[in-house]
């Protein structure tokens, strides 16, 4: 799913109010000779009556001087933001661009001008921004109005910004999960939840509609950081609660610790406690017990973002790229809650 800019006249508002192509605007903006001096002139007073300003890196790519995406992370080994690099670098090499990549390495402000100074110099060409926490979304929220930029977002995108946002429905799928864990007979379902750049993600919103939805009971939500001991310390109070017979992770990472935390304290996965991850990374297929996931297409999400920012700095429309939806794997690690206490 998307979110697009508006407000400000783009290269494609110029075109229409000229009675030309956008590749005829993009021409005069660069001064390519092909234009007759009558359009030529047209095009250049309805750029002064609009207002119309020109990305400074698209007249670059439009005159061959930049052929480079950069990309802004805050991680390049989670499974989520590789994923997702690992897909703008797909679509950019066949695109004939090179990548490049910025880490930003908080969300503090002084970290947050660097990378924003750092990818606002023309030679940067488009950028995207892997948004997924808060120090991306700050770059993003930062970025000047005229620097191309797109961001890949949790579900909903980043509130109050007018700028193009590509995400895929977490929230649905988390349901979806949250639901097939009720249909087997659980009487309700607790969350692990990993970092959220809103503070209350998508799929924790998804998980708390599906209990709410049923009038099951909605536990306290357990929030961990990245990092596996976080999880498994916070994993080691669920495993030691007999009431608690299913769970869904924010992530696969979390769910293998909290696997773990499980096994620790004596309790077998899927006959005390079932689990859910998200992301299905590889390998989830061949655990044990194999994870029960939801499957997220984040390497489509990257070629998606790629499309989109090649468009905001060429001016032509977004070539459409088809998101497959998250989609609930069921495997392994779910089944109906033990109905008698094991001996």
């Amino acid at each position: 799913m998307t979110r697009r800019s508006s407000g400000t006249p783009s290269i494609r508002d110029v075109a229409a109010a000229a009675g030309v192509s956008y590749q005829t605007v993009s021409r005069v903006l660069n001064n390519a000779p092909n234009v007759n001096a009558a359009t030529r002139q047209q095009v250049r007073d309805v750029i002064a009556r609009l207002g119309y300003r020109p990305n400074r890196a698209a007249r670059a790519l439009g005159s061959g001087q930049s052929s480079t995406v950069t990309v802004v992370t805050t991680n390049t080994t989670l499974y989520g933001y590789a994923s997702t690099l690992r897909g703008i670098e797909e679509a950019a090499r066949s695109n004939g661009l090179a990548v490049g990549v910025r880490v930003v390495e908080s969300d503090s402000p002084q970290d947050v001008r660097l990378a924003v100074e750092h990818v606002s110099d023309p030679n940067a060409g488009g950028v995207v921004v892997i948004a997924y926490d808060t120090a991306g979304a700050a770059v993003f929220r930062a970025l000047p109005p005229e620097v191309p930029a797109v961001a890949a977002t949790e579900a909903g995108g980043l509130a109050g910004v007018e700028r193009p946002m590509i995400y895929l429905d977490e929230r649905q799928a988390a349901a979806e999960a949250t639901r097939h864990l009720l249909d087997l007979g659980h009487r309700t379902v607790h969350h692990v939840a990993i970092p959220s750049e809103t503070g209350t993600s998508a799929r924790e919103t998804g998980w708390r509609e599906a209990l709410e939805a049923v009038g099951a009971p909605v536990p306290a939500v357990v929030p961990v950081e990245w990092d596996a001991r976080s999880a498994y310390l916070a994993s080691q109070r669920l495993a030691a609660d007999p009431e608690v017979t299913a769970v869904l992770c924010g992530n696969d990472d979390t769910a293998v610790v909290v696997r773990r935390a499980l096994y620790d304290a004596g309790r077998d996965v899927p006959g005390d406690v079932s689990i859910i991850g998200f992301d299905d990374v590889p390998g989830a297929a061949y655990w044990t017990p194999a994870l029960t996931t939801v499957q997220m297409d984040f390497v489509t999400l990257g070629h998606a973002c790629l499309a989109a920012v090649a468009a905001e700095v060429s001016g032509e429309p977004r070539t459409a790229v088809d998101l497959r939806a998250p989609s609930l794997v069921v495997r392994e690690s779910t089944a109906p809650p033990r109905r008698e206490p094991r001996l």
